[in-house]
């Protein structure tokens, strides 16, 4: 099979990259810069690369030609972005996808797969109430909580308006995609407790999530390219856990302190106001934030029942998705020098095939 990828220079990205070629699909990847570190690295894994921006939409029909599926996956996803990563954002997320899905209609692809996310159906219900879980049909109320839930919404109504068109769009969904070298919200907090240095109270400890393996998601997306027909839609997430249970989680795995007291969020928020400045002072995104705090005030529980059920898609229980990831944070961190160096994410860092091989091998225990 003939695959083109957008956003393969990314974390979802490198690991969709690895599984494609391991099943000795053809790969072209779209990139800005060939010379960039993350852009090497995929070359060095046998794909050809292609120079071009999602942006920019002049060629993007040309290099698409001749693909059997394009996975759309490029994006830029923070919390707490300032004015010019919100405008980023909607840039990349919404202008992009209109761009490619135009591009994949002008040549005749026959298959298209775009990577959104549960944040396109909202929440899953408040988390000052009981969860319940939510399927690929749901879709939640509520108003916008980040510039990031508002471009992939916007971005997943594009997506949909094209499928009307008589684009063959698959849409698939996960949630918080968990990872050795993660750039979210979640890998900074990860990386906070095994420096010793996560602060003892946190916020939303109710909130019920379902945060997805990215091992486990590359082969989801790969399942999706190979067998799911025009027009579904599917969820990637992995097991149920609130935010407390997380924590406590990684308190286990790690040994080492996580918060034990959860404050309101009205009195977190100003507090994390005060902390986005001085994060990007220091060259980090804005984990600490008021957008993060107000992901909490929602469930995001959704079942992956559909995908498993018509896609055969696996996904390993809790612990045997995070020790893997923990184990590998661990070599990373060690890795570098100074505090700063050791929290940040870097743009490339292959994962070894025996880590990437515990979740996949957790998946189908």
């Amino acid at each position: 099979m003939n695959i083109f990828l957008t956003g393969g220079t990314g974390f979802i990205g490198q690991a969709l990259v690895s599984r494609i070629r391991e099943r000795g699909w053809t790969l072209s990847v779209l990139v800005r810069d060939p010379q960039s570190p993350p852009a090497r690295w995929i070359a060095r894994q046998g794909a050809t690369l292609v120079r071009g921006d999602v942006t920019e939409p002049a060629g993007l029909a040309e290099a698409l030609r001749g693909a059997d599926v394009v996975i759309h996956n490029a994006g830029v996803y923070e919390l707490g972005a300032d004015r010019a990563t919100a405008a980023r954002m909607m840039a990349v997320n919404v202008d992009g996808t209109e761009n490619v899905m135009a591009a994949a209609r002008q040549a005749g692809v026959a298959k298209v797969v775009y990577v959104s996310t549960v944040w396109a159906l909202g929440s899953s219900g408040s988390s000052s109430a009981p969860s319940t879980s939510r399927d690929e049909r749901w879709s939640g109320e509520g108003p916008y909580l980040s510039a990031y839930h508002r471009s992939k919404a916007e971005a997943h109504r594009v997506a949909l308006r094209w499928r009307t068109q008589g684009l063959p769009v698959v849409t698939a969904m996960p949630h918080g995609v968990m990872g050795a070298n993660d750039h979210s919200v979640f890998g900074y907090f990860l990386r906070l407790i095994l420096l010793g240095r996560m602060p003892p109270m946190s916020f939303g400890g109710e909130a019920t999530y379902t945060l997805v393996d990215v091992h486990a998601l590359a082969e989801g997306l790969c399942l999706a390219a190979e067998k799911a027909a025009p027009g579904a839609d599917y969820l990637f997430c992995g097991p149920r856990q609130t935010m407390r249970e997380l924590f406590e989680r990684w308190g286990r795995l790690t040994g080492q302190r996580v918060p034990r007291w959860y404050l309101p969020r009205w009195f977190m928020r100003p507090q994390m106001a005060l902390l986005e400045p001085l994060q990007r002072l220091a060259g980090l995104p804005a984990f600490l934030s008021r957008d993060t705090v107000d992901a909490t005030k929602v469930h995001l529980d959704y079942s992956s029942a559909r995908a498993q059920r018509e896609l055969g898609w696996t996904h390993p229980d809790i612990d045997a998705m995070w020790h893997p990831i923990i184990e590998r944070e661990r070599e990373l961190m060690a890795s570098r020098q100074g505090f700063l160096n050791k929290l940040r994410h870097v743009p490339v860092a292959e994962t070894p095939q025996r880590v990437a091989n515990i979740a996949l091998q957790g998946a189908k225990a």
